[in-house]
């Protein structure tokens, strides 16, 4: 009777006479793990007390193996959207349920683990509304025959594409691009370090960074780090370029506008273009308050 009572309150977990009592067998996702029933015992104090931290322990990594990010809607090079997909992660609450039950029964279980859905941050329909008004851009021009630098520039301008920035939210190039190393694609390429021109990786991407300061230098905006290059770039004017660097300087920006921003960039032909859009209700937060 009891094996019975368990199986209608638990569901998705199937008894099998196969595994040795007090045991419970997760099969999922290529994960075929059995957990024994005592190994999460305080003996020393009660064999009917659970170890709290072993079974954190236990959820933590179960999460990370079972964890699928979602993805975020996005345009593509025809300003079509690519729809948004579901991730999922572990449902701690049922799983912890179901474990209880299991570590205080007498049967042996066979289950797959439960899962809840986890949304990206934008879906197709914030996409569509902030796609059609432009409130910024701008263009800078570089050599297409100097190929290890203009590669560089565009891996990092597909990087900061589609981009959306949440109202109250800073963009970081660092953290948006990410290192730049010879393993994710970047090439040697000439930089400017403490005013004297020399070759590292990643060399051109100052070009996106500072493409992007100035597509974004616009009310609605606050630039909230921005450094200059210790010495004069060809692409933009006096004092309007922003250098990055991984163990250095970054380039942040905060969205002070009442809806989500995007970033639209592509490096093509010789020329690094940004253009920012958002929703045409769009207007900054001083505004709305008043």
């Amino acid at each position: 009777m009891m094996r019975w009572t368990i199986l209608f309150l638990l569901s998705s977990l199937v008894f099998v006479d196969t595994v040795f009592a007090n045991e419970l067998v997760i099969t999922e996702k290529g994960m075929n793990e059995t957990i024994i029933r005592d190994h999460f015992a305080l003996t020393y104090v009660d064999s009917l007390l659970m170890d709290q931290e072993k079974l954190t322990i236990l959820l933590d990594r179960l999460e990370d193996q079972l964890y699928e990010p979602p993805v975020n809607a996005t345009l593509d090079n025809y300003w079509s959207i690519v729809p948004e997909k579901l991730g999922y992660t572990l449902d701690r609450e049922k799983f912890t349920n179901f474990f209880y039950e299991f570590f205080y029964s007498n049967v042996s279980f066979e289950m797959k683990l439960p899962k809840k859905d986890v949304y990206p941050k934008v879906d197709s329909e914030l996409l569509s509304d902030i796609r059609t008004n432009e409130i910024g851009n701008y263009i800078t021009y570089y050599r297409p025959g100097n190929k290890e630098r203009s590669h560089n520039i565009q891996l990092a301008a597909e990087a900061i594409n589609n981009q959306v920035v949440f109202p109250g939210d800073e963009f970081s190039f660092n953290k948006v691009v990410g290192k730049r190393t010879q393993d994710r694609g970047y090439e040697r390429a000439p930089v400017i370090v403490r005013g004297e021109v020399s070759e590292d990786i990643g060399g051109g991407i100052c070009q996106v960074s500072s493409t992007l300061y100035n597509a974004v230098s616009i009310e609605g905006i606050k630039i909230v780090e921005r450094f200059s290059h210790s010495k004069k770039v060809p692409y933009v004017p006096p004092g309007k370029d922003a250098t990055v660097s991984w163990w250095g300087p970054d380039f942040v920006f905060k969205n002070e506008y009442s809806h989500p921003i995007l970033i639209r960039a592509v490096a093509l032909d010789g020329r690094m273009i940004v253009r920012i859009f958002s929703s045409d209700d769009v207007e900054t937060k001083n505004k709305t308050a008043e």
